[in-house]
């Protein structure tokens, strides 16, 4: 079964116009590359709320996976993880594990992000950084285990 998949781009520039977003456009074509089927696109601002608007939005479209870029760093306006995280069901540290051990293979940088993946609703929620590359190459990094986080994130409880 094919994966279907949410990117949602969180920047203050970007949804406002200030700048094109690219990050968003380089998730797509790897999501792509992959095999998997992008349903949904968005862009937003650095807000909690929006954020977890559209994570929910996006679930119940029946997006499987949902790729977020930007928002994992430690400014001010940095609140991607925090707005995952108040409405996960389930954290999966593995994942931002991962990524932060590959990139510091990469940047020193590395260290800084907060990039994480989550259970949200029935969705996979991959929070990676805001730089295109940074976010094409976490996304490479977890992608083996993305098939079966999906199908396990999909699952509905069955009642006894």
């Amino acid at each position: 079964m094919p994966i279907t998949v949410g990117i949602l781009t969180i920047s203050d520039r970007a949804s406002s116009g200030e700048y094109e977003d690219h990050g968003g456009p380089a998730l797509k074509v790897a999501a792509e590359k992959a095999g998997w089927n992008v349903h949904s696109e968005a862009i937003i601002p650095d807000d909690v709320t929006r954020i977890q608007e559209t994570l929910r939005a996006f679930s119940a479209q029946g997006c499987g996976l949902i790729l977020t870029t930007g928002g994992t760093g430690i400014a001010a306006r940095d609140v991607t993880p925090e707005a995952i995280r108040a409405i996960m069901r389930v954290e999966l540290p593995g994942f931002g594990e991962a990524m932060r051990m590959e990139s510091l293979k990469i940047t020193p940088n590395a260290i800084l992000s907060r990039s994480l993946a989550a259970v949200v609703d029935q969705s996979l929620v991959i929070a990676l950084p805001g730089k295109p590359s940074g976010a094409v190459e976490c996304l490479g990094f977890v992608t083996g285990a993305i098939p079966h986080a999906v199908a396990l994130a999909q699952r509905v409880p069955t009642s006894c």
